[in-house]
């Protein structure tokens, strides 16, 4: 509601004369919502509705499905709080750092699925996730960062959908790209309205507030913010970029260790107890003793090799799998 103050002011042309009564509307600017801060509600309000937006356009248009969309477009709902890290207190940090530990381990099923953990790792590791984000995480933000610093900037956009895109692998490489652009997108989204609420249209003329400029930048003040803001950036490039690699990898080397430490089948004693003579409790050694190098008829330790059956004379393969014979 506007608070509008009406002084009335007497200004008396000439002695002789009557008074008369002048009106003057003063309005007071920071009542007005134009030239307020754009808040906790309007933010996470905006970039819902940016949000639902994003997910009809991905559903209707790029052919995603609606599981996928609906999730992009509560990332980007979300990811519109993200900015507010790096205030000293109240709302904003605590809803931004609980939404975000709240989401961030259910996001990473899929990548600690193919890091091969277990169902109580992967508990384990949502538990240390929470922990690490709800208060370590704050509590860094809270010591080195300042409000409207480089965490508000064009190259955080980035870093905030690169880590999306790093949590969240998928085999589709589009649907991993459309959720990681959704975070980037709400991050936008609270960057331009800070920029919006900046600029005062009161009183029939434009003017920047000194705010004005400290929200969509590339650059901050000190050299050093900026070189850390961008050596993140490179090395999330690099990883983002050799991800599909390092999961191969990884996935490999999780099916090696797995065929390593494998427990053999107990039906066959060959490979729990390969020596006849050591005690076997499930399997005497009478049951299972190795033939005699004379003897040709298979045991229990002995395997045939396999032969290829003799060629059929008079024939050739046809490319349809059949024989004709020339």
């Amino acid at each position: 509601m506007l608070r509008t103050r009406v002084d009335v002011l007497w200004i008396a042309r000439s002695p002789p004369k009557r008074l008369r009564p002048s009106l003057r509307l003063a309005v007071s600017n920071s009542s007005l919502p134009c030239s307020a801060l754009a808040g906790f509600k309007t933010h996470i309000s905006t970039s819902t509705m940016v949000g639902v937006a994003y997910g009809y356009w991905g559903a209707t248009d790029q052919g995603m499905s609606l599981e996928s969309a609906l999730l992009a477009g509560g990332l980007c709902s979300v990811s519109g709080m993200l900015p507010d890290l790096d205030s000293d207190s109240g709302v904003p940090l605590r809803e931004t750092s609980m939404f975000l530990a709240a989401i961030a381990p259910m996001l990473m099923i899929d990548r600690w699925r193919d890091m091969g953990l277990s169902h109580e790792s992967m508990a384990l590791a949502a538990m240390l996730i929470y922990i690490a984000i709800r208060f370590v995480a704050v509590e860094f933000f809270r010591r080195y960062t300042v409000h409207r610093g480089m965490w508000h900037s064009i190259p955080a956009a980035l870093i905030a959908g690169l880590i999306a895109y790093l949590l969240m692998p998928s085999p589709s490489e589009g649907i991993r790209v459309y959720k990681s652009l959704a975070v980037f997108v709400g991050f936008m989204t609270h960057l331009i309205l800070d920029e919006i609420w900046s600029i005062d249209f009161s009183r029939g003329r434009l003017r920047t507030k000194k705010s004005f400029g400290t929200a969509l930048k590339f650059f901050g003040s000190g050299w050093w913010v900026n070189f850390m803001v961008y050596a993140k950036l490179g090395v999330l490039i690099y990883f983002a970029h050799n991800d599909h690699a390092i999961l191969d990898r990884m996935r490999q080397r999780i099916r090696l260790d797995r065929e390593q430490y494998t427990i053999p089948n107990p039906e066959n004693p060959n490979f729990m107890y390969p020596n006849p003579g050591y005690p076997n409790p499930v399997y005497p050694a009478s049951e299972f003793q190795p033939p005699s190098p004379a003897s040709t008829a298979p045991g229990p330790w002995q395997s045939v090799p396999w032969q290829a059956p003799p060629p059929v004379p008079n024939q050739v393969a046809q490319p349809d799998g059949s024989f004709s014979r020339y």
